[in-house]
């Protein structure tokens, strides 16, 4: 049947920047590795529809590999997430703090990403550390569940099995609607990133959402080692919001842009703070680093206010910003106490602190330099923390009407991230298209069947189908950056209107992809994988249950899949994990197999008369072909 209906084009323009900070489903694992809500780790003073619409892709190199687009709850399809085993690593300094205020979109996009998951009927496991230091009630995961169930307003029940250490009955969830684990904290192979204890975490878990994004930074068990063991790892609405703040920080948009800089230890954060004087038109200062500039300035500083190695540091920054013709501002004066006088403040002049006295706040003068500097700025971000009140307020209520004000809470993250390092909570999510497709500029008339080649190689299966059915669009899902290129090219010069190629990690971009073609999907090739890529420890194999799931629910009643290699425990093992994962929706076609020497419901002959061209290399040394075509059941539903 296939053999008579199968029948490229690919237009330089095709692909369109997606503009919002949420992005389409993609994995790019390369063999490595953003419903609308607001703040994540950031405090923005953007309104959550505008940071969503705005436009999101950076342009810069080392940010895009360092903060890629990664798979997002609120682009996973909801319909897959019934019935399955999720567990979301929330943060427990917004869900658990003193005082929780549900009104704060902080708060209620965590919140919401327990709820939305809870409504799409999603077998829920929460994940977390915490301490008496964010909050003196959490005594022990018994409290911390009846915080969750009050805010919830759900049953939230807590489970022993990693101290016992043995894997979740799924019958626990009877007890109630959601399960908490235990205090992360008190296991040191969280911190260690145990493989063993990763595994266990991940025991009986499909999908993981990381909503954690203060811990972006770290290597942990619950952050970064559990990825491996489920099969779709998501961003939730929290650490989407977040994500894109960052993105956003790090665009050169807006012009003047200006960074306030609290804390300190400026020595390990020399990188990042001249990386920020190569995009910003100003450094602020106004936490302990202030002291480590004026100190390399020759200014007097109290003793106890310099840090260790930090002077060297100060002073080759300084003269950065000097080079680059960048302003290093710093306070002028400062309210001060004396341990002598708690009840006393007295101001003083930043580099005329007496001994004894602690600058507790900004003074006058310093107050009103920040303000004019904000008001003259069009785009602000402030790196915490900043405890000076007086500061805080100054710049909150001053930054209040700037669109392009970002407050980013959690500094350690964005730190990292200003030193050029990748973050692991980040990297070990799935990846995402950065773009839409438009496929009436792909295709002449993309309401035709459509054929999916995944892994196309340099394409001369697809190139030669294209050809032959021109009545059918095929489109080549390939990893290879290079390949695509040449394969764009020869669509181009051979003036074929029914076809394109995507460089892309089918395993996670399938579903995303091909879900938004107008036609029907008629056929899905899979032919001769890399070997390596299906051993079943291998994160990143290809055949994983997201992709023959994706596969499968996309798949027209009595559509195809093409299994071939001529490496017969790779076809036996596709063809199980397909017969396996499809829950019986697929089947084996026995038609036209050479049961005889096979064995095995082999298809003797290649069904579609076009051969690849590795199957025409072994075809050529006499060495045999493994092909199986399953085919979509119409009975099942």
């Amino acid at each position: 049947m296939l053999s008579n209906k199968l029948s490229f084009f690919a237009p330089s323009k095709l692909l369109q920047q997606n503009n919002s900070c949420s992005y389409i489903r993609n994995n790019d694992a390369s063999r490595n590795r953003l419903q609308s809500f607001s703040q994540g780790g950031c405090e923005v003073a953007d309104s959550v529809r505008s940071s969503l619409e705005s436009e999101a892709y950076v342009g810069d190199e080392v940010v895009s590999e360092t903060l890629p687009h990664i798979q997002t709850l609120r682009k996973f399809p909801k319909q897959e997430l019934f019935a399955k085993v999720v567990m979301v690593r929330f943060d427990s300094t917004i869900l658990l703090g003193e005082e929780l205020d549900q009104s704060s979109q902080l708060v209620s996009e965590a919140l919401f990403t327990i709820k939305y998951l809870h409504e799409a009927g999603a077998k829920l496991i929460l994940a977390s550390d915490w301490s008496s230091k964010i909050n003196s009630t959490l005594v022990d995961a018994e409290s911390v569940a009846d915080i969750l169930s009050s805010a919830l307003q759900l049953k939230v029940v807590t489970v022993l099995c990693i101290s016992s250490k043995i894997s979740l009955d799924m019958e626990v969830f009877k007890k109630g609607d959601i399960l908490l684990l235990e205090n992360l904290s008190g296991f040191k192979e969280e911190v260690a990133n145990c493989p063993k204890f990763a595994e266990l975490l991940s025991s009986g878990v499909d999908i993981f959402v990381n909503d954690s994004f203060s811990q972006s930074h770290k290597i942990l068990a619950s952050t970064v080692g559990v990825a491996r063991f489920c099969y779709a790892c998501l961003a939730g609405f929290h650490f989407e919001e977040s994500l894109c703040q960052l993105k956003k920080a790090a665009k050169l948009d807006k012009k003047p842009y200006v960074a306030i800089i609290g804390g300190g230890n400026l020595y390990n954060k020399a990188a990042a703070l001249h990386y920020l004087a190569s995009r910003c038109d100003g450094l602020f200062f106004v936490g302990m680093m202030s002291f480590q500039i004026m100190h390399a300035l020759g200014l007097s500083v109290p003793s106890s206010l310099v840090e260790k190695d930090a002077h060297k540091a100060a002073l080759d920054l300084i003269q950065l910003a000097h080079h680059k013709n960048i302003n290093i501002i710093y306070p002028k004066d400062f309210w001060c106490i004396n341990s002598h006088l708690p009840n006393h403040l007295e101001m003083f002049p930043a580099h005329f602190i007496p001994d004894g006295w602690v600058p507790v706040d900004l003074g006058t003068r310093s107050l009103e330099e920040l303000n004019s500097l904000i008001t003259k700025s069009k785009k602000i971000i402030w790196i915490g923390p900043v405890k000076f009140s007086m500061a805080c307020k100054a710049i909150t209520k001053e930054s209040s009407s700037a669109l392009g004000f970002n407050m980013v809470k959690n500094a350690s993250v964005v730190w990292e991230f200003l030193k050029g390092r990748k973050l692991p909570g980040i990297m070990a999510l799935d990846r995402a298209l950065p773009f839409e497709i438009d496929w009436d500029a792909a295709y002449s008339d993309p309401t035709q069947p459509l054929v999916v080649d995944i892994g196309s190689g340099n394409g001369l299966f697809l190139l030669g189908m294209a050809r032959k059915k021109k009545d059918f669009n095929f489109l080549g899902l390939e990893i290879n950056a290079k390949l695509v290129r040449r394969c764009l090219d020869s669509v181009h010069l051979s003036g074929i209107t029914n076809g394109y190629f995507i460089e892309t990690n089918a395993t996670s971009t399938f579903r995303s992809i091909v879900s938004s073609y107008p036609g029907q999907l008629i056929l899905v090739s899979v032919q001769c994988p890399n070997p390596d890529f299906n051993k079943p420890d291998h994160r990143w194999r290809m055949m994983q249950r997201s992709l023959v799931e994706a596969v499968t629910y996309l798949l027209t009643y009595d559509g195809k899949v093409f299994l071939q290699s001529d490496i017969k425990e790779v076809v036996v093992r596709m063809k199980e994990q397909f017969l396996g994962y499809s829950k019986g929706k697929l089947a084996l076609v026995q038609d036209h197999c050479d049961t005889k020497i096979n064995q095995g419901a082999w298809l003797e002959e290649n069904p579609f008369g076009v051969r690849s061209d590795w199957e025409q290399h072994v075809l050529d040394r006499g060495a045999p072909m493994y092909r199986l075509l399953l085919s979509k059941l119409a009975t099942v539903k």
